[in-house]
């Protein structure tokens, strides 16, 4: 029941957001375990970079999620990117997502 509800979120968030090549969308997903991010150009269809917190360590979960914020940032800055849109995914704006953005944000991105 919750992966529907989720998912018909996400299909709201998405009639919204769209990513570009200047503006790449940041898709964010959290799993019960980890979470794992992706730039992706939306006008090809083609991801530009991603990242998980799989390799991050044995940190508590929010801490890899922040670290695995501004290592996306590092990435996104490589390419030359700065701005970006912030796709939650269906997921709230809460504990390990809210981490994520803020880690991102503190890296270099803006959103």
């Amino acid at each position: 029941m919750y992966k529907v509800l989720r998912e018909r979120k996400h299909k709201k968030v998405r009639k919204k957001i769209a990513g570009t090549k200047d503006c790449p969308r940041l898709s964010v997903f959290r799993s019960v375990q980890h979470i794992s991010a992706q730039l992706i150009d939306d006008q090809i269809g083609k991801t530009l970079t991603a990242v998980s917190d799989i390799k991050l360590g044995k940190n508590q979960k929010t801490k890899k999620a922040y670290e695995a914020g501004k290592k996306i940032a590092e990435q996104a800055l490589k390419l030359k990117i700065k701005k970006v849109v912030f796709d939650r995914g269906g997921f709230l704006y809460h504990g390990r997502v809210a981490e994520f953005a803020k880690g991102a944000r503190d890296g270099g991105l803006e959103f």
